[in-house]
């Protein structure tokens, strides 16, 4: 497993700010705090790493040129308020890299753009061209268009769908904490900050608040949530604390600063991380005990003769998930038939498919090609 100065040395980053740091707290876009990180990426990208920024901010800088005093609810406000501050907000990247001779590309994305194939190839492949062109590409959610249905739900996931995007090795997510603490160290101050652990270990979600500021959509949850997103393309995730006026450096260097949560297996090749990360479930389908072992242990197909029950109403080509008789998710993969059929097949072997239902798609349920063991 590699260490602090191996990620550090890691020339590929994707580096997520929050709303808390880049507008201070709410008190209006802090340039001079951007300014700061800039100048560690020009520096880093001088010695050849190449960096995606993420960036938050753009609701919360429309607030203050709006003069709205708390982040509203309705939809059509949040997003009047996003399209006034995006304005600001990528002026203000661009204005800080120009400093460097460095040009910046704005990329706005929304869930959709990643649950459709080709779309999320078209985002890979020009995120992949900026880069290899020297360019510092600023994605932002696409909030003046983004439904509530089809929200990443926080930067901190859009971040980790990045990093899985341009293979990055490395996720650092800035934060107006010093990292991930084993309490709320708002609530004990003398909270131990965890230095290093596996991204994906449950005992992280007991730890992490879900409690989000006053003017961003997520918590430190989201950032141990990302941050095992991160992990299934192979990316390490460090947590710090974004006021730090040298952190970038410290974490090229190796200096045990914030919170590593190192990837615990293999990376999924890309096609599966997108089965895995950007599309979400539709329903589930109940196994017995012995599909459940076959697919945990070995990853293979899902015949139709394992399945107990269907839970949901999916299409043919969603998502769905994989419960064991205890209830445990243990896969999911790309269904080959829907809700309904998967209903009258449950229990029978794959040659009455055709008896069953007229014809037959596929004589799995879930072929292993489509299929992510979680």
């Amino acid at each position: 497993m590699k260490d602090r100065k191996s990620y550090g040395a890691s020339r590929r980053w994707v580096v997520k700010v929050g709303s808390s740091l880049v507008t201070n707290d709410g008190r209006g876009l802090d340039e001079e705090a951007i300014a700061a990180w800039v100048d560690q990426i020009a520096a880093l990208h001088k010695a050849g790493k190449r960096f995606v920024v993420v960036s938050s901010g753009a609701v919360a800088a429309g607030l203050v040129r709006l003069g709205w005093s708390r982040r509203p609810e309705p939809l059509n406000e949040l997003q009047a308020s996003a399209a006034v501050g995006q304005m600001v907000l990528v002026q203000a990247w661009e204005q800080a890299f120009q400093r460097h001779g460095l040009h910046t590309a704005q990329v706005l994305l929304t869930y959709s753009d990643l649950t459709d194939r080709q779309r999320y190839l078209n985002a890979r492949s020009t995120l992949r061209t900026l880069l290899d062109l020297n360019v510092i590409p600023v994605v932002n959610e696409n909030d003046t268009v983004s439904t509530e249905e089809l929200r990443f739900g926080d930067n901190d996931t859009l971040a980790s769908l990045v990093a899985n995007l341009v293979e990055a090795d490395l996720l650092v997510i800035l934060t107006d904490q010093a990292g991930l603490f084993e309490e709320d160290p708002r609530r004990n101050p003398d909270a131990k900050l965890i230095n290093e652990a596996e991204a994906g270990d449950p005992r992280l979600g007991a730890m992490a608040t879900p409690t989000p500021g006053m003017l961003g959509r997520g918590g430190m949850q989201t950032k141990v949530e990302a941050a095992t997103v991160a992990a299934r393309g192979g990316a390490a995730t460090l947590i710090a604390g974004g006021r730090d006026t040298r952190v970038l450096h410290d974490i090229a260097a190796g200096e045990s600063t914030g919170t590593l949560l190192l990837p615990h297996r293999e990376p999924l090749a890309a096609r599966k991380q997108w089965i895995n990360s950007h599309l979400r479930v539709k329903g589930w389908l109940l196994l017995d005990e012995g599909a459940a072992r076959v697919i945990g242990e070995s990853g293979r197909s899902l015949l139709a003769v394992g399945v107990t029950g269907v839970e949901g109403d999916f299409r043919r080509g969603d998502v769905v998930a994989f419960r064991d008789p205890q209830g445990r998710e243990i896969a999911r993969g790309l269904v080959n038939y829907n809700a309904d059929e998967c209903r009258r097949l449950a229990g029978q072997p794959s040659d009455r498919i055709s008896e069953i239902l007229g014809y037959v798609d596929e004589p799995e349920l879930v072929h292993r090609d489509n299929m992510v063991v979680t």
